[in-house]
């Protein structure tokens, strides 16, 4: 069986090869820029999310389709690489989509519905892995929450169930490698749910530091990642998303994943001592 990952360049890609690497599994990469892929150590094949070749899934059997990045027509360029897929003769898909599906109200679940959409009607089997949330989509900013003391969001309250991308990656190589998952939709988050208070306490014990969880409206939120640098659109969409957060939709205690990889999910203080740590090794470096 030949398996062909998408995005293989990117973070969650790469951990998904390596998780099929250690099953014993050879997959294909597939790359936008197939050099930054050499050094992965399979087979790698060019494949450009704007315009997929089925010349490069010729011989996949299944193809690992990680959602683009892409938020201008994210949704446009998953339906062409299932095109592609179907043109290829691909006999499973599996999608990462998002937690919850077409229940959740945040604005980044909609690529995500027309894509499992657009799925079903190309009568591919497939394997829909709703993913929740990364516990790295907190990280990115942790030197800088560590020397303001301060993790901003407008999630309140809410309980959020993050996992390591290194879990999910697991996912992915688990069900990828068992043809039994095809037709299966599974709800995937970690074990303990956190807060955004959770998260500051997690990363003040493993800085050192005094860090708070300082909730603001949704608007005041977006308007402070426009002021950070964020294009205004993605900000928006993180604010809703934080916002939706605190109502639920990143809540999930089924313990799906954990069943799947065959043990606990990695805990938030783990990845946030593993980040806060390089943050301080950049500052002194």
């Amino acid at each position: 069986m030949t398996i062909a990952i998408t995005a293989a360049t990117g973070h969650l890609g790469r951990l998904a090869i390596a998780a099929l690497q250690a099953r014993g599994a050879n997959p294909v990469a597939l790359a936008r820029t197939p050099a930054k892929a050499a050094d992965l150590g399979v087979e790698v094949r060019a494949f450009d999310y704007t315009a997929p070749d089925p010349a490069a899934l010729a011989g996949v059997d299944t193809l690992v389709l990680i959602s683009s990045n892409d938020f201008n027509d994210r949704a446009g360029q998953h339906r062409k690489a299932i095109a592609a897929a179907k043109a290829a003769g691909v006999t499973r898909i599996l999608y990462t989509s998002i937690l919850k599906g077409d229940a959740s109200p945040m604005i980044l679940a909609q690529d995500h519905i027309a894509t499992e959409a657009a799925i079903r009607e190309s009568g591919i089997p497939a394997t829909i892995l709703r993913n929740g949330w990364y516990t790295e989509n907190y990280t990115g900013a942790l030197g800088a929450a560590v020397a303001h003391g301060a993790i901003i969001g407008a999630a309140g309250a809410g309980r959020v169930n993050s996992a390591a991308r290194k879990d999910y990656a697991e996912a992915i190589a688990v069900t990828a490698l068992d043809a039994a998952h095809a037709g299966k939709t599974y709800e995937l988050a970690g074990d303990t749910a956190h807060t955004g208070a959770d998260l500051a306490a997690a990363v003040a014990k493993a800085s050192g530091k005094p860090v708070a969880y300082v909730s603001m409206p949704q608007a005041d939120y977006a308007a402070a990642l426009i002021g950070f640098g964020l294009p205004e659109g993605f900000a928006q969409v993180l604010a809703d998303s934080d916002a939706r957060a605190g109502q639920g939709a990143l809540h999930d205690d089924s313990r799906t994943l954990s069943r799947l990889i065959g043990r606990p999910t990695t805990p938030i203080s783990e990845t946030c001592l593993l980040y806060t740590s390089d943050a301080a090794d950049e500052e002194d470096s």
